[in-house]
């Protein structure tokens, strides 16, 4: 009887620590079925109907830092762990490709968007952006919200479209500046500026904003968003997700905000 007892409590712990081990095993197993995805901070609401679309399809996870383009690619360069990148303009795909941080068989061009003027609700009157606008003279003694050039897209398109319609210099000294796309709309969804350049799918996620000028086409370069997998991804998912934003299931969360597809 006493080694019975024996044999079966050695049964019994040789069971737990299978267990244990099954479970330790488990885990990194689940948190590496997760696509973790670098975008762009205009993204947000669109890419996350998108993302919840592709969790119930497929039973996956994607996880998103959103910020802007500059500061990811940054962020990518100094190996920060990621599998998809989208950035809101090529020159920043274009300067991970020039390190070899992403693989370049899987880029392709997702979205396009356009450029607006925006006001705060209840205080938006038409302004027609053309070359010599008054925009200094709407601006008063206020700010005029953008994204920094230096890393927001946003702001270098709309540095761009001011420059070339010849009134940047008068309202270089105006400008605030802001980390990304959407701090820029915050800006002035909260009366903090009364006017703003952000993009025209930007202005449709907040109610507290009004579009009261369309900047013209050729004012600025095509607003086109990159997406690609990154040279150092191993999820064997991203691919897959890749496909699906791709697809024209995807199609309709990027369109219900704006975007135009790019095919």
């Amino acid at each position: 009887m006493h080694n019975r007892r024996h044999w079966m409590k050695l049964a019994a712990a040789a069971i737990s620590a299978i267990w244990l081990g099954a479970t330790a095993l488990s885990r990194p197993v689940a948190a590496a079925e997760k696509v973790t995805v670098f975008a762009a901070a205009s993204l947000k609401d669109a890419l996350d109907a998108a993302n919840a679309a592709w969790a119930k399809e497929s039973g996956k996870e994607a996880v998103v830092s959103y910020a802007a383009s500059g500061a990811l690619a940054k962020q990518i360069e100094n190996a920060a762990p990621a599998d998809v990148f989208i950035s809101a303009d090529l020159n920043w795909m274009d300067y991970v490709a020039d390190k070899k941080l992403i693989k370049p068989d899987t880029r392709f061009n997702l979205l396009g968007n356009r450029l607006v003027l925006i006001a705060e609700n209840g205080n938006q009157k038409p302004v027609k952006i053309k070359s010599g606008f008054d925009l200094v003279g709407l601006l008063g003694d206020g700010k005029l919200a953008m994204g920094d050039p230096k890393s927001v897209p946003a702001g270098k398109y709309g540095q761009t479209a001011l420059d070339k319609l010849g009134v940047w210099k008068s309202v270089e000294s105006k400008v605030a500046y802001a980390e990304s796309v959407r701090a820029a709309l915050t800006f002035v969804s909260r009366g903090e500026a009364p006017y703003g350049i952000v993009y025209q799918t930007d202005a449709a996620a907040d109610k507290g904003v009004a579009i009261v000028g369309t900047f013209p086409a050729d004012s600025h370069p095509p607003i086109i968003y990159p997406i690609a997998l990154l040279a150092e991804s191993k999820n064997p998912d991203a691919a897959g997700y890749l496909g699906f934003l791709k697809s024209d299931r995807a199609a309709p969360f990027f369109t219900a905000q704006g975007f135009t597809i790019l095919k």
